[in-house]
């Protein structure tokens, strides 16, 4: 895990989320898991934060212009996971971000049940 990496996790946990309950975080993949009451919502990957989207609010992150989170690994093709980037206005605004977490979370209890 290098510093910068380190730093900004910092930075999420306690400025963007600080005022969230429940809120942790686990090493994974070079990057981090980001839990809400024990329910992955988040990630975080190269110095940016990704929130899980589903239909319920996959337009939130379209109107805003954000893409979702695209890996390639060694030789495996390109893959698209279902985590957004965080619009920057997003993060800095307290009432929502609290909102977008809170359908994040929504959006993985409900995928888990579905499993």
């Amino acid at each position: 895990m290098d510093r910068k990496q380190n730093e900004f996790l910092t930075f999420v946990l306690k400025d963007v989320l600080s005022e969230i309950q429940g809120i942790t975080s686990r090493f994974m993949f070079g990057g981090y898991g980001i839990y809400k009451d024990g329910i992955i919502f988040a990630l975080i990957a190269f110095d940016q934060l990704y929130f899980k989207v589903g239909e319920s609010n996959r337009s939130d992150y379209v109107a805003m212009g954000s893409e979702p989170f695209v890996y390639e690994f060694k030789r495996h093709k390109k893959t698209t996971m279902p985590y957004w980037l965080v619009p920057d206005e997003i993060m800095h605004d307290k009432e929502k971000i609290r909102e977008w977490v809170n359908k994040s979370v929504e959006v993985s209890r409900t995928d888990k049940k579905k499993k």
